[in-house]
């Protein structure tokens, strides 16, 4: 935010930390969805939602609340669980308590290709960061992370959240 002087610029070593942070984020992205669409033909994203459903009660979920835990947008996971479907990995069924509401539900054939992508997921994500990083870094990433998402996720119901839209 900038004051009636004018904005508030990074100074060089934020500006350094930030293009660090872009750099390292954007090729992680990248690295994790080639894994995984030369391990199991789909983006990381999607990859994310089977996991989200898998460790959900009885592997169902409202799309709302998947919505949610993935910090997407309502289209974007619409359009996911479409494909995810085509695939055969998930199914929708009406929410039996808001027919409103729909659940996304991870079939069989959905586990199945989450256990067998999961080894290579797994790898790349350890080789990618975690065998980066000294135990002491590892703490302070996982800190650092939690502050910045506490703080994009503000309360109150009109925040302007992925989710949301």
């Amino acid at each position: 935010m900038g004051s009636e002087d004018g904005p508030r610029w990074l100074s060089a070593e934020e500006q350094g930390v930030w293009q660090a942070y872009l750099q390292a984020t954007t090729l992680l992205e990248d690295h994790l969805d080639r894994q995984l669409q030369r391990d199991a033909g789909m983006p990381h994203i999607y990859y994310a939602l089977l996991v989200h459903l898998a460790r959900a009660p009885h592997h169902r979920m409202r799309m709302t609340r998947l919505a949610q835990n993935a910090k997407i947008t309502r289209s974007r996971l619409s359009h996911a669980i479409a494909r995810l479907e085509r695939h055969g990995w998930v199914r929708r069924e009406d929410c039996p308590s808001d027919k409103r509401g729909q659940n996304a539900i991870l079939t069989a054939e959905g586990e199945e290709v989450l256990r067998r992508s999961a080894p290579g997921h797994v790898a790349a994500v350890r080789q990618a960061i975690f065998d980066r990083l000294g135990p002491e870094q590892v703490t302070q990433l996982g800190e650092i992370m939690r502050v910045l998402a506490e703080g994009l996720q503000p309360d109150g119901s009109d925040a302007d959240l992925p989710w949301r839209r």
